[in-house]
């Protein structure tokens, strides 16, 4: 479970009785520090620690934190809105109690997600994990719709002993090749042991096409766990490689060319446990209120590119037949189309049936791109948009007049141009409020500026570590 209550000063109803007993059982298990930690506006992780024992402080009255992070960029950097970017103010960080976890490969330490408020006890409007957890709370209560979500985790293993800056492939052999898995066994076996131990449902973990690239999916979520297990498993992803001389790049392109890391989210929507994405009328399976709903996303894929690919980097990855999604179009299975429908083994559809959207990396801010991605699918539900007609190969071959005929359009080339739609979609800007909206649109204009004039070498370059 995930707390979906916001936080208050003097700490969450029920979280001072668990404190005093949870900190004894930390302090008996070595954990000396609790690291807590958020993501902001450009994807990056920023943390604050606390000693075990000032945990009770911490849930009770926060730990300080500049809102200026709000428009950071990822070389850290800071650009301005009208009421972010200054030096003045004071945020507090809560930790979520409920998402507290002890760190396998960081032996001493505990983690946990945090929401943000101000110190008059107010929801920052800034605060990404706030925000989705009130779009879920709102779809429950206005739609009676919950949801299961999981993000894949793409990352390029590199040799720790490589010049600094520089990449060199950890592992050689073919993509998805026996060869990788056996050069890092003891890296993989170690990783899923941290993972048993901090109670992560791995699926799957396995090399995957790009140099030096592996890949692990997890079992699906709540959207706010799911966003929470997403900066956890990278967390944890990171420790373990560095026990092995090992550097980690989670950035959406290690080099100019080639295939990149993706964070591709996996979505379906449920009223009182049935998935809508099975046993319904519409196309394999799914029920109208789920066609609107992939429908919805869809529609607005050109501007949630600003908040699902928020990197210069993220358009060297989003290049036709890449396998990146970068047509608005969808399909069964369909791996080229941006919504790939997943229908699940026969017997298990209403388990495992599901809407990918693939134009995702893991520059994102996994709360802002699944609550805008719901967001977007609420919109279409609600205005019962059709879902047009569904693609087979790659929608690359479309000439302009079958490709508009099919509603097939190539998705924003440049950050740029992700800006440009993300600023005339107002479904999105609302979804998010005028302070967000206005700190994702900054931030991204700011990334653009910070590389303008550079070539793809040096743009991947730019953000290799930065993610």
């Amino acid at each position: 479970m995930t707390t979906l209550a916001d936080p208050v000063p003097g700490g969450r109803p029920g979280d001072l009785d668990r404190v005093a007993s949870l900190t004894a059982e930390l302090a008996a298990r070595g954990v000396r520090g609790i690291v807590l930690a958020y993501v902001d506006t450009a994807g990056v992780t920023r943390v604050k620690t606390v000693p075990t024992a000032r945990l009770e402080a911490a849930v009770s009255w926060g730990v300080g934190m500049s809102p200026v992070f709000d428009t950071f960029l990822a070389d850290d950097s800071v650009v301005t809105t009208d009421v972010l970017g200054s030096p003045d103010g004071d945020l507090r960080l809560y930790p979520d109690l409920d998402r507290l976890t002890v760190l396998a490969a960081q032996p001493g330490w505990a983690w946990a997600p945090v929401d943000r408020i101000t110190q008059e006890g107010a929801r920052h409007p800034g605060c990404a994990r706030t925000f989705l957890r009130r779009t879920v709370t709102e779809a429950a209560e206005r739609y009676g719709l919950d949801f299961r979500a999981a993000i894949e985790v793409e990352w390029a293993l590199g040799l720790g002993s490589a010049p600094a800056g520089e990449f060199a492939p950890a592992v050689s052999g073919p993509a998805y090749g026996a060869i990788r898995q056996i050069e890092l066994s003891d890296f993989t076996a170690d990783l899923l042991t941290a993972c048993t131990e901090q109670d992560v449902d791995v699926h799957q973990i396995h090399p995957e096409y790009a140099a030096g690239q592996f890949e692990i999916s997890v079992a699906a979520l709540d959207p706010v766990a799911a966003a929470d297990l997403s900066v956890l498993i990278r967390q944890t992803i990171r420790a373990v490689a560095r026990r092995h001389g090992l550097r980690v790049s989670f950035a959406p392109a290690v080099s100019a060319d080639g295939v990149g890391n993706g964070g591709h989210l996996h979505l379906s929507c449920r009223r009182a446990g049935v998935n809508l994405h099975a046993g319904g009328p519409g196309r394999y399976g799914m029920t109208a209120e789920a066609e609107s709903f992939a429908a919805g996303v869809l529609a607005r894929l050109p501007a949630l590119t600003a908040v699902t690919a928020p990197s210069p980097a993220s358009y060297l990855r989003l290049r036709p037949s890449q396998w990146a999604g970068v047509f608005t179009a969808w399909g069964r299975e369909t791996r080229e189309a941006a919504l790939r429908v997943v229908t699940g083994s026969a017997g298990r559809q209403d388990q495992e049936a599901n809407m990918e959207i693939k134009p995702v990396d893991l520059a994102a801010n996994p709360y802002l791109a699944l609550g805008c991605v719901i967001a977007a699918g609420l919109d279409g539900l609600t205005a019962a948009l059709p879902l047009p007609r569904e693609i087979t190969g790659d929608p690359a071959r479309y000439g302009p007049e079958e490709a508009a005929a099919l509603g097939v359009r190539r998705l924003p080339v440049t950050l740029s141009q992700a800006v440009e739609e993300f600023r005339a979609d107002q479904v999105l800007r609302a979804a998010l409020g005028p302070v967000l909206a206005d700190a994702v649109t900054a931030v991204r204009l700011g990334e653009a500026a910070a590389v303008e004039g550079l070539d793809d070498a040096r743009v991947a370059a730019a953000y290799r570590w930065r993610y």
